[in-house]
């Protein structure tokens, strides 16, 4: 090969590589794995668990930086799988964000593994790690241990359950003080139900 064909496919060569570098850190990126140490949610009910959620705290992460009043509205589809619908203010503009997903079962629909796509074909795990029997508080972990969110059927979480939720997540190895505990101060971050 000579130095013009070098040249000719340089660019394409680049190019490929950049692509294939941007599909490994998404794989990378959404997996559907369980921290060692989470155990999800047994018996439980995905009818029980739709509807509308205020997200306590989360571990931040670039989808959720700078917002505030974060809700999460759970929907069944004809298919089985959830609808999701995620939505936040966005502390720097004040203009809401929403974004749109799928979460299906990982195995059977009584235990409570999901994976869970906001872009296509890539995966991100959705593991309710605790829930009360009466379905008003969660806490769900991602695939390893820079996921994690705590949420609630109102903007606010008792103190009991609070604590709780953080003393088993230090137990799983979370570092609980990277926590954000999010705004919610406006009855405009609950989600209506969508059509």
């Amino acid at each position: 090969m000579n130095r013009t064909d070098i040249k000719r496919i340089a660019p394409y060569a680049f190019a490929g590589a950049a692509v294939l570098s941007a599909v490994t850190w998404l794989w990378q990126k959404t997996r559907v794995g369980l921290p060692e140490g989470a155990v999800p949610v047994t018996n439980f009910k995905i009818q029980r668990y739709i509807g509308n959620w205020y997200e306590i705290a989360r571990f931040d992460y670039r989808f959720e930086k700078g917002l505030e009043n974060v809700t999460a509205y759970y929907s069944q589809n004809e298919d089985g799988s959830v609808k999701v619908l995620n939505r936040g203010k966005d502390i720097a503009t004040e203009e809401w964000k929403e974004s749109t997903g799928k979460a299906k079962f990982l195995g059977t629909e009584d235990i409570a593994r999901l994976k869970v796509s906001f872009f296509g074909p890539f995966y991100a795990a959705y593991n309710i790690i605790a829930l009360d029997e009466n379905y008003k508080y969660a806490m769900v972990a991602g695939n390893d241990l820079d996921y994690l969110w705590i949420l609630s059927r109102n903007p606010e979480i008792p103190e009991n359950i609070k604590t709780e939720y953080l003393k088993k997540a230090s137990a799983i190895g979370y570092n609980v003080s990277r926590l954000i505990w999010t705004r919610q101060d406006t009855a405009q971050a609950k989600i209506a139900p969508v059509a």
